[in-house]
Parts: C-alpha cells; structure tokens; sequence
C-alpha cells in the first residue's frame, strides 16, 4: 500500500507547499499594504508625539553627561544662594526698620532689636527638629564621615535639603555669630544626591557607590565654590578637608563645577543685585606698588603663631562645653524635655548683648556680617586723625565716647569668639568658617593698628618709608585663624579670592603655616573635635605628634582570650558561656574548636532566645507532656488479660439457642 500511493501523495505534498507559499506572499503584500494605508491615516499629532519621545530620550541621554551635570548642580547652588541671600538681606531690612522707624524709647528699640532674633532661632530651631533633625550643625563633618564610605541615614534626602535651606536662611538672617560655609558644603552635597537619582534611569552609572562618591566630592567643592565665589581654594578645600584620599580623575569635576558656580553666583550678583562688574566679595584696594618691608614678616609670623594658639583654644573650649553640656544629666534631660528654652535663651543673650545703644555700639552691630568683614578690610589705618568722610564714618562703628579703636576690636573679637561657640552649640544649620574669618580678621586688625600705632611713620627700607597697613594684617588673622580652627590651607587662597588681593601671598602663607603648625600641635582640627563629640563613625588620622603611635602593633591591644562558641557545642555549653560573659553583645560563631575558622558572629539577644526556645520552661512542659502521651500510648498497648475471664460454656450455648427458637 504504501508503495502504490507514494508518488501521488509526493505530487500532493509538492502542491500543497506551492499554495501554502504563494497564500503566505499574498498575506505579505496585503499586510505591507495595510500598514501603508495605516501610516497614511496616522494623524500629525501622533507623529508629533513618536518625535518628542524620541528627541527627549536623546537630550536625557545627553543630560546625564558629567560636565552636563555639573552644570546643573552648580546652576541650582547659585539659584539658592541668591535667594538665600536676598532671605538674609530682607531679614536685616525687617529688623533696621523696626528699630530705625517703628520703635521710639529706649525700651521700644530694645523689644524691636531682640524680639525678630529670638523669633527666628526659635521658629527655625522647631522646623528644623520636625522636619529634619539632620539639617542641624554645619554638615561637613557627616560630609567627612559619608566619604569615608559611611552612609548616614536621611543626611542626603530632600526633607534635609528644605530644612538646611530655609532654617540657615532664618538663622543667618536672625544676626546670629555664626556661618553658612559647612552648610552650604552640605545643601551642595544632597543637590548631588537627588540629581543622581534622577539620572539613574537613563546612565546607570551614577548607581555605581564609586560614582556618587566622585561626584559628592565634586559637589562639595562646589559648595564653597558657590558660598564665596572662590573656585581655585574650593577645589583645594575639598581635596584638603572633606578626603583623606583625593582621586586625580575627580580633579577637573570639582574645577569645573566651582568654575560654572562662582561665575553664576557673580553673574546673578550683577542681573539682580546691582553690582557694576564682578568683583571680590570683600574688596581690600590695597596698593601693589609696595606693599609690605620684609622685616614685617617677623610680625605677620607673630600674628600666625597667636592665632594658632586662639584656633587651638577654640576648638579645646567648644569641645568641653558641648561635653559639660551632655554631662549634666539634670541640664540634659531638662535641654531634652524643653527643646526651644535652649535656643531662645541663648538668642535672647547674644541679641542684648548686640543692642546698638548697650553693649552693641563697641562691637559694631549695626554692621551685617558682609560689612564687617569690609570694614575690617578697609585700606587706612584707623588711629590716624586726618580722616576724610568716607573714612570717618567707617571709624564711628568702631569707637565710642567711652572706647577707641583698640577697645572696640579687642571687645570684638572676644565676643565673637565666645559667643560663636555657644551659639554652635544650638540645634541649628550654620557654619564656623565666617566666624573664624571675623574672629581672625578683628585680631589681625587689632595686631595691625598696634604696630601702625608703634610706628607711624612706617618702616624704614633703602632709604624710603613703608607704611604699615592694618589691612594686610587683617587679611594675615583671618587666613590663619580659619586656618588653624580647620587645619588647612586652602584658606589662604580663599582669603585671596574674596579679598581679590594677591600682593599678601607670602605673609599669609608664612602666617598660615606657622599657626597650623601650632594648632595641629595643641588640637585636632573643629571638623574631626565635631566627628569626636558626636561619634561619627569615623577613623581619624594620626597625629605626628603622637609618635609612639606609630611603633603599636596589633598585638599590643589585641584581645587574646577571646570568648567564642563553635557549631557543635551543646546548649549547656552555650548556656555556660552565656552565664560567664554577661557583658558580651555578640560572639563569634567558628566552625569547631579544632579549626577555629570564623563563620561569623551572633547577638547575644538572639542566643538567650534560641535557648529559651530550646531549653527553657515552655520547651521543657512541651517535652515533658509528649514524654506523657507517649507512656500513656505505650501502657494501652502493653497491657495484660484479667486473670478472671467469663467463658461460655456449652450447655449454656445450647441453652440459649432454644431460647431462641
């Protein structure tokens, strides 16, 4: 059979294939000319829409670019810099009209002075502890901490971002000592953060840790980039303080994200702030020609080896105070019940203190911290009498019919100096570098215009007389005292940037080196005093001071009776070791006492829970009622025939069959 029809059914087969073919192109065509059709009647709108969605997936794709996104983070930094300091501005307006216009008497002008400060700092000090108890504190100490590899938990979210912006906003705005430096390092770094997040889904790059650790190094630069307009010791800043360990391919990122920054920060300035052309912060106009003897060196030195000393005393004397602080445990449980007493009584001192007709006329409050820093920058000395107008007006915020000019920068510089510490101390975003740079600056000044006082006609060299400029010793005092509280350098050319004065290189630099060099010798730097109080989990660099440190080896310190179970033990064993080491949260779990290779560890919590489990009361009623059953099954089954047995016998069978018939 199969070979009688072989050859029809080929033939059929050939056939069928055929059609099958010519039916499958005939479907082809059709299908191609429906989706002709198709496309034709495809509206404008539609294509319109494939468009933009292909476009826009191509400029994200671009977007998430390195240099792209720079660009934007340091664009949004100059955007919240500028309104942060129009908030702070409008402040300071709010509160010289209330005691220049609204109040009247002595006691009017007071209650106008004080009562804005207080309300500030307290508003901003429960804000900021509802929101985001994170945004308290400068920032660059967890910033320190994060790079290290550490990841703290909401220090980089966007609830941190709102509380850090606006509370430092009110506190700065408030005349508070304090600064906006560390803050700004830290609003700059979560920036960073959210901008990674919302590039992750077109470069899953920035999902890399290694990734977000280079960009937040950049970002920190670009922070202080933005604060002060300062580029060149942003960069050196966050090579210098915020890494231990600096990656060169991260170099230019941190250049060209302060770069875009300070030019935004300074372009803004002159769109919307009035400014005539970019210009340094706090303009010093000292003349180039000759600026300093080379025997002024001696004094500058002098100056950078005092302020080692003061940057040395007021890092050792904030420490102590936050210390005695959490130390009082009645003052702490109190500071912890009562959260705004705190802050609105430290507000309430540092406001009367800075009332213009009390004790603020001999520390120039009626000055906004810019101001100050001006001043204290401006190119005459003030001890002279043959002032101009503009001159004279300068010196009247810092001399009074009970003071000169040496009484007003000594109470100055203590006041500042005392009182920046305790206000530190208080649960709000702010800074310490503006601070030291007014602490520093009113020193230098005060050191200036003695020696101007000394020697008033100058310093005679080569047959011609220089002049001592209390400027340039202003500058000097707040480049090493910056420098001595945060144990860097780059401060020197901060100073230079935002003084645009490049004349003082060496004499700030001889001055920086000689107070870092005293201050490394007494303490550690304010950042890692901060990382101590709080107990960051941090590992700090040795001091060279500490040179027997260096000669330690491990088993100097190590534990050599170590407590540690193995996989095997019983749970006698287990509740002996327990039972001996009380002071023990965990334990090493090794693979047995032969090998002890280490297989990990366990919390002592979860130990007493597995033997409780195991061996405990209920483990042991649940033992003892299965023993029970169990004995109970084993006498049914083993039980014996009564001796005393009813057997039927046959005629009583025989009987009851009858019966039953």
């Amino acid at each position: 059979m199969y070979g009688r029809y072989s050859r029809d059914l080929q033939h059929f087969a050939g056939e069928e294939a055929r059609r099958l073919k010519k039916l499958a192109k005939l479907r082809k065509q059709e299908d191609k000319l429906r989706s002709q059709l198709f496309e034709l009647e495809q509206n404008r709108c539609t294509r319109l829409h494939s468009l933009s969605a292909w476009t826009s997936q191509c400029i994200m794709d671009r977007l998430a670019k390195d240099w792209i996104f720079l660009t934007v983070c340091a664009i949004i930094m100059a955007l919240i810099s500028f309104f942060m300091d129009e908030g702070i501005r409008i402040s300071y307006a709010v509160r010289f009209w209330l005691y220049n216009d609204v109040a009247g008497d002595l006691f009017t002008k007071y209650l106008a002075w004080v009562i804005l400060p207080v309300f500030l700092v307290v508003f901003t000090a429960g804000f900021v502890n509802h929101l985001a108890p994170q945004a308290a504190g400068s920032g660059i100490p967890e910033m320190k901490t994060i790079l290290r590899g550490v990841h703290l938990k909401n220090y980089l979210s966007f609830k941190t971002l709102v509380a850090k912006v606006l509370g430092l906003t009110l506190v700065l705005g408030s005349g508070m000592p304090l600064g906006k430096e560390g803050p700004y390092v830290h609003i700059a770094s979560i920036v960073a953060a959210l901008l990674s997040k919302l590039a992750t889904p077109f470069r899953k790059i920035y999902q890399n840790e290694s990734r977000n650790t280079e960009m937040l190094a950049a970002a920190c630069a670009l922070g202080l980039g933005t604060c002060f307009a300062a580029p060149i010791g942003a960069v050196l800043f966050s090579i210098e303080v915020t890494t231990s360990y600096f990656a060169v391919r991260n170099y230019w990122r941190g250049f060209f994200g302060c770069v875009i920054g300070a030019a935004a920060v300074r372009l803004i300035a002159i769109w919307f702030q009035g400014a005539d052309t970019v210009t340094a912060i706090y303009p010093t106009h000292i003349a180039t020609e000759f600026p300093f003897d080379s025997r002024e060196l001696i004094f500058f030195a002098l100056t950078g080896a005092l302020c080692g000393l003061l940057g040395a005393s007021f890092v050792w004397i904030h420490r102590h105070y936050v210390l005695f602080i959490r130390s009082s445990q009645l003052l702490n449980k109190f500071l912890k019940k009562h959260l705004l007493i705190y802050p609105a009584i430290i507000s309430l001192i540092i406001s009367t203190l800075t009332f213009p007709l009390g004790s603020g006329q001999f520390l120039g409050s009626e000055l906004s911290s810019e101001e100050q820093l001006t001043e204290l920058f401006s190119n005459f000395t003030w001890t002279r009498t043959d002032h101009n107008v503009e001159e004279a007006h300068i010196v009247s915020h810092w001399t009074t019919k009970y003071s000169n000019v040496f009484g007003n920068l000594i109470c100055y510089t203590l006041f500042h100096f005392f009182f920046s510490i305790i206000g530190s101390t208080m649960a709000l975003p702010h800074g310490m570098f503006i601070p030291a740079l007014k602490i520093g600056s009113g020193f230098g000044r005060l050191i200036g215009e003695f020696v101007a006082w000394m020697l008033p006609q100058g310093v005679r060299y080569g047959g011609c007389m220089s002049p001592i400029m209390p400027a340039a010793y202003a500058l000097v005092g707040a480049a090493a005292f910056s420098g001595s509280v945060t144990h860097s350098l780059c401060v020197a050319v901060v100073v230079f940037e935002i003084s645009g004065q490049i004349a003082f290189v060496v004499p700030v630099l001889v001055a920086v080196l000689v107070a870092n060099a005293v201050a490394s010798m007494l303490q550690p730097s304010m950042y890692e005093s901060v990382i101590m109080i709080k107990k960051l989990p941090y590992l700090p660099d040795l001091l060279y001071t500490n040179s027997n440190l260096y000669g330690k080896c491990v088993e100097d310190f190590m534990v050599r009776d170590v407590k540690y179970i193995w996989q095997n033990m019983s749970y006698l064993q287990l509740k002996e070791v327990l039972r001996l080491n009380k002071k023990l949260r965990s334990l090493p779990l090794v693979d047995s006492k032969e090998n002890m290779i280490l297989l990990g560890s366990l919390q002592r919590s979860e130990l007493v829970k597995l033997i409780e489990e195991q061996v405990g009361r209920e483990r042991r009623m649940q033992t003892a009622q299965i023993w029970r059953e169990e004995e109970l099954k084993e006498e049914q089954s083993q039980r014996r025939p009564s001796r005393f047995e009813v057997i039927v016998t046959k005629d009583e069978l025989t009987k009851q069959r009858s019966t039953d018939d």
